[in-house]
C-alpha cells in the first residue's frame, strides 16, 4: 500500500524516478522502521516519513526518519563510515555469500539463513551462518576446519544447548536497509566506530515480515554459526531449530547476540 513518504528532489535525483515511485507506492519501503535520527520506531503507513540517503565516495545507504526529526535529504558521509554497508560486490560467488574471517587463500563461502528461533519461551530473530566447505587457519597445512575456533577467538560463545540467548558481542552488528538483509559487520581497525563487513550479501536478502518485526522490537539479532554440514538450509523454522539443537549437542555451534543496524 502507498506510504506516507517524503522523497526530496535531491534524493529522487540520486535514486532515480523509478525507484522513488516504487518507494512511494510501498513496493520497496518498510512499514515499520527505526528512525535514523532519534532511533525510535516509526511507521510509514501511519506517519510522515522522510527518506534520507547517505552517500559516500562509492557507497550509498537509504534510511528512514520521522519527518518531524529530519527532512528528506542527501547526506554526504565519509566512505570509511559507510564501509560494510550496501555496496556492489562484483564477482561474489552467489547471493548470500561472502568471505569468512581469516579465511585460507582459497576464499571460503558463507551461506546465511534467517529464521525465528524459540528460546526460553520467546521468539528471537536469528541468522544461521554455515560455510560451504572447511575453513582453515591462515598458514595451516593440515587442511582442517578451524571455523569455530576462529569465531570463538573473536568472542562467539560455544553452545551445548539452546536454553538461553547468547551474550552480546561488542563491536558487531547486523545491517538491514529497506527491510532487507545486507551484512553482518565486525569491528574494523579504525577505532570503535569503524566496522567492516564480515559477511555481505551479493544482493540484499529478503526476510519475513515476522522476522523483521521481531528484530525491530528487540533491536537484537542472534547469529549462530556452525561448520559445513552441521545445520544445512532447512525449509521450515521447526526443522531449523531441530538442526540447531543437534549441532549444539554435538559441540558444533557457536553464537552471539548483535544489535540491529538500520531498519
Amino acid at each position: 500500500m502507498p506510504r506516507l513518504l517524503d522523497v526530496s528532489d535531491d534524493v529522487r535525483a540520486e535514486i532515480g524516478d523509478d525507484e522513488a515511485d516504487r518507494l512511494l507506492a510501498g513496493d520497496n519501503a518498510p512499514g515499520g522502521y527505526d528512525c535514523t535520527s532519534c532511533r525510535t520506531p516509526g511507521d510509514s503507513e501511519q506517519e510522515r516519513t522522510s527518506t534520507v540517503l547517505f552517500v559516500g565516495d562509492e557507497t550509498a545507504v537509504l534510511a528512514f526518519a520521522h519527518a518531524a526529526c529530519l527532512p528528506s535529504q542527501v547526506v554526504q558521509v565519509a566512505e570509511d563510515q559507510l564501509q560494510g554497508a550496501v555496496r556492489s560486490m562484483t564477482g561474489a560467488p552467489d547471493e548470500g555469500a561472502g568471505a569468512a574471517p581469516e579465511a585460507a587463500p582459497a576464499q571460503a563461502v558463507l551461506g546465511v539463513t534467517s529464521g525465528l528461533v524459540l528460546i526460553a519461551g520467546e521468539l528471537h530473530p536469528a541468522l544461521v551462518v554455515e560455510p560451504t566447505g572447511p575453513i582453515s587457519r591462515p598458514g595451516a597445512e593440515s587442511g582442517g576446519d578451524d571455523f569455530l575456533p576462529l569465531l570463538i577467538e573473536q568472542g562467539f560463545m560455544p553452545l551445548t544447548e539452546l536454553t538461553e540467548a547468547p551474550r552480546a558481542l561488542p563491536g558487531w552488528s547486523v545491517l538491514l536497509a529497506m527491510g532487507q538483509l545486507h551484512a553482518v559487520l565486525q569491528p574494523g581497525t579504525g577505532g570503535p566506530s569503524a566496522q567492516v563487513a564480515w559477511w555481505q550479501a551479493h544482493q540484499p536478502l529478503l526476510v519475513t515480515e515476522g522476522w523483521r518485526a521481531a528484530a525491530n522490537k528487540t533491536h537484537t539479532v542472534l547469529v549462530f554459526a556452525a561448520p559445513v554440514g552441521s545445520v544445512g538450509r532447512q525449509p521450515r523454522e521447526d526443522l531449523l531449530r531441530d538442526a540447531l539443537d543437534k549441532a549444539a549437542a554435538n559441540g558444533r555451534l557457536v553464537a552471539a547476540a548483535m544489535p540491529l543496524a538500520g531498519t
